[in-house]
């Protein structure tokens, strides 16, 4: 599996794991080595306003609700919580 920039501590090391939840709904967690987790929103995924690829997801930890693109790492708060 390939790494990502993590959008906390910004190392090489944020990766990916999907579980299903008790109603065998897909659910993908990111985390990485700094301890830092979200939870991808895997029906909300679009276009990157910067680079234009199809990369940019919602994510959300303990503390907001924002958009990550994995292209390019623009992060865009939507909520904090």
């Amino acid at each position: 599996m390939a790494t990502q920039i993590c959008p906390n501590c910004k190392a090489d090391s944020f990766t990916w794991t999907t579980d299903e939840d008790e109603n065998n709904n897909l659910e993908t967690t990111w985390g990485c080595s700094c301890g830092y987790s979200a939870k991808e929103d895997e029906s909300q995924q679009g276009n990157c306003d910067d680079c234009k690829k199809f990369s940019k997801m919602k994510l959300e930890d303990e503390n907001k609700i924002y958009w990550w693109c994995c292209s390019c790492n623009k992060i865009e708060i939507i909520n904090a919580v």
